[in-house]
């Protein structure tokens, strides 16, 4: 190695910032030249240091075996950085020659878990740092393809989230004003491994249309914005909507009948069992509803009632715990809240129906019967509908899978009881 190239590698490493500075601002044809010779352990200490753009052009000039060697000894972030700057083929042909450990670190962490910020966020459009200037800020962006963009989080040397700087602002600011000038503090940040709840959260919490995402050190990893997250959650609450009713997420319209059938048999297995419980409770009044007839008429009014008020209290719990309303701490007031709601509901109904059946079959009994069912029933369905989910939570189960069967079974069960219970209480009315 020339004393030239010696001279080259120590400032790299003991002034790897400076460094950074004077690589930015070469052409792009000298850049290369530099390159050459430059050891990759050199290289990569400053390259941490450079823009996303410029980095990504100092690692395209490099050899394959210095490229190899960035990719084995570099940041994940750096290494991550410059794999995704690459076609399909070019970074399967780079990683093949790595080390198996290595090649598996790097895959592992270009994978964020599902339903995480790293799988929202969008890559930043290039690095846009504390010292530069508006003019030289603005150009990097107009050469990005940055659009619609209203904020532009700003990094300091070391690529750290330092805050944000309204595009309006630049657009009024002197062109040789310093972005460090027109910073604003940053509401919130988020993990890339902060599951979506959270960002749901701060976004709903702060007002704000994107969130940054840094790793753990707080270098800016991407952005995720309110459109993205919209989908996501879109998304997600449709597939809820599936597995409420015991269809698995990941069937779709065009699904094949044969795995349709496998992710819906299971459920409907179940379904047919508490079938069978509301049928047995049915069983007990068997003599009774002989005797009264009428009785069977009006069995699915009370038991339809109750479902479908079961399900509002569930559809509201529900949306609460997944948009963090409330928490499973707060199962007493949601109870409270919806026995009040099935009270007041079921004393209107009460009135309602009572009317309607005494009209239909000119019994004071009847009419009194389904009315007192009506109201027991309803309060029944507004306590289950809301203290299932909350319990499936705090048992660790996933409330969107198997809420629906339970409730179904609850409020048809709670209303036969009510109904046929006070039926026989009050037979000698009928």
């Amino acid at each position: 190695m020339t004393l030239y190239a010696e001279l080259k590698d120590t400032y790299l490493l003991e002034q790897p910032a400076d460094a950074a500075r004077c690589l930015e601002a070469m052409p792009t044809d000298e850049l290369r030249q530099h390159l050459r010779d430059i050891s990759p352990t050199a290289l990569i200490n400053c390259m941490d240091y450079l823009s996303t753009s410029r980095a990504a052009e100092a690692f395209v000039a490099l050899t394959n075996r210095q490229k190899r060697t960035v990719l084995r000894d570099a940041s994940p972030r750096l290494a991550i950085s410059m794999l995704a700057g690459m076609d399909d083929a070019a970074r399967a042909e780079h990683m093949a020659k790595l080390p198996k450990s290595v090649q598996q670190d790097l895959e592992r962490l270009q994978q964020f878990d599902e339903n995480t910020a790293g799988r929202l966020l969008d890559r930043p459009y290039d690095t846009v740092r504390s010292d530069m200037t508006v003019t030289h800020a603005l150009q990097v962006l107009r050469s990005s393809g940055a659009r619609r963009t209203r904020s532009v989080y700003v990094v300091d040397r070391g690529n750290r989230l330092v805050g944000r700087v309204d595009m309006q602002a630049m657009a009024m600011a002197d062109g040789d004003c310093l972005m460090s000038e027109l910073l604003e503090d940053i509401e919130a940040s988020v993990l890339a491994t902060a599951p979506r709840s959270e960002v749901v959260e701060l976004l709903d919490r702060y007002r704000v249309d994107s969130l940054p995402v840094v790793d753990v050190e707080g270098r800016l990893l991407g952005v995720v914005r309110y459109k993205t997250l919209f989908q996501a959650i879109e998304a997600v609450a449709t597939a809820s909507l599936q597995k409420m009713v015991g269809v698995s997420a990941d069937e779709r319209a065009l699904s094949t009948p044969v795995f349709s059938v496998r992710r819906r048999l299971p459920w409907l297995h179940i379904n047919l069992l508490t079938a069978f419980l509301a049928a047995a409770v049915v069983g007990v009044f068997e003599s009774l509803i002989a005797q009264f007839t009428a009785l069977a008429v009006l069995l699915p009014v009370v038991a339809g009632q109750s479902g479908n008020a079961g399900a509002q209290a569930l559809a509201v719990t529900m949306r609460g715990l997944a948009l963090r309303e409330i928490g499973t701490r707060e199962w007493r007031k949601v109870l409270w809240k919806e026995v009040r709601v099935g009270f007041i509901n079921g004393f209107a109904l009460a009135f309602t129906c009572g009317v309607a059946v005494f009209a239909w079959s000119q019994s004071i009994g009847l009419a009194l019967v389904i009315g007192v069912a009506m109201i027991l029933s309803m309060i029944a369905a507004g306590i289950s509908g809301a203290v299932v989910p909350i319990m499936l939570i705090r048992l660790g189960q996933d409330p969107a899978t198997a809420s629906s069967i339970i409730l179904t079974t609850v409020t048809d069960v709670a209303g036969f009881i009510s109904f046929l219970g006070t039926a026989s209480l009050l037979s000698f009315m009928l």
